[in-house]
């Protein structure tokens, strides 16, 4: 699995979501401009001591990974639900920066790719780190949690 941040803006979130990939196996994709350096404290600190173990890409723009090579799914408030999708063995998953989500231009050129998680009425959206769990590991119940210990050993 892939997980694309397009040009994030908070450290924090982007440290989460780098703990996060290397405990489902994911790879995690950087788009530029970021809104932080890659040696921030603060970003490293909330990846605790994952960052080692991340398979980071770091790229300069968002036409160096889309279109991707495989099954590529967009996410944003504004989408058929996530549920609806039978996610593949390799998906790209694409989540946009937090103050405005992915640009409306990369929503209108795929319209067939863009996803939601439900959410109530009137609330705008999830943090992305939490969005971007909860899309990883329905990907991976869908494939029957491949390489996860489902148990504590």
């Amino acid at each position: 699995m892939h997980i694309v941040l397009v040009h994030p803006e908070i450290h924090q979130n982007t440290g989460n979501i780098a703990r996060t990939t290397v405990c489902v196996g994911a790879e995690l994709h950087l788009v530029k401009p970021l809104g932080f350096s890659l040696e921030d404290r603060y970003l490293r600190r909330a990846g605790l001591d994952y960052w080692p173990q991340v398979r980071l890409h770091v790229h300069e723009a968002l036409e160096e990974v889309l279109p991707c090579p495989g099954e590529y799914w967009l996410f944003s408030a504004h989408g058929r639900p996530f549920v609806d999708v039978s996610f593949g063995p390799d998906p790209w998953l694409f989540f946009g920066r937090e103050s405005q989500g992915l640009e409306p231009e990369i929503l209108a050129a795929h319209p067939d790719r863009v996803l939601r998680l439900p959410m109530r009425a009137g609330v705008r959206s999830l943090n992305v780190g939490n969005a971007v769990a909860i899309a990883a590991y329905e990907v991976l119940r869908q494939q029957g949690y491949p390489g996860l210990a489902l148990w504590p050993s």
